[in-house]
């Protein structure tokens, strides 16, 4: 039976740190493995120490090329997603390797963008990325983007009764 907490470890594709963080398994379902992190949960982010100040569901796909970070308000962004390799779980760690890319949909005016390709161009000629992993991480990105503005699920509605079991 896995554990009720999961620790969540993000890097860059050359093994830097990223974000590491523990996280309540919430359920599983056909979408991925959902788990909530409550206000006040200590996290590192870049290699520093921090605190979580914002409540926030994250949904870990099964196999797919990101991670989807569904967030209350005040946070701008109703939902981020972080383009990635697919999740690689040890135990009750999950693996994640950032590929820079992300696709955001704002909350208030449901402008979904596609931010940071200039880091990812950056760092697929430092790192190395490989042309699979361009290719996947381009049409992953495409998809989010769609996705996020035609109410697919699960960045419609679905994602909503998770969040509220981490800010109540």
């Amino acid at each position: 039976m896995p554990s009720e907490m999961v620790r969540v470890i993000y890097t860059k594709y050359d093994g830097s740190a990223h974000r590491d963080y523990p996280a309540r398994r919430l359920a599983e379902d056909d979408l991925g493995i959902w788990v909530g992190v409550t206000r006040g949960t200590p996290s590192v982010y870049h290699g520093r120490p921090s605190v979580e100040q914002i409540p926030f569901v994250l949904l870990i796909p099964h196999y797919a090329w990101w991670t989807g970070m569904f967030n209350p308000p005040p946070r701008t962004s109703e939902v981020y997603c972080d383009v990635t390799t697919p999740a690689r779980w040890e135990g009750d760690t999950v693996h994640i390797i950032d590929l820079d890319l992300d696709a955001v949909r704002r909350r208030e005016t449901g402008l979904v963008e596609l931010r940071d390709e200039d880091e990812f161009e950056e760092h697929r000629k430092a790192f190395g990325y490989t042309d699979d992993v361009v290719s996947n991480a381009r049409a992953a990105a495409e998809q989010l983007i769609v996705a996020l503005g035609d109410g697919t699920e699960p960045f419609a509605t679905h994602y909503r009764k998770h969040l509220s079991e981490v800010t109540q």
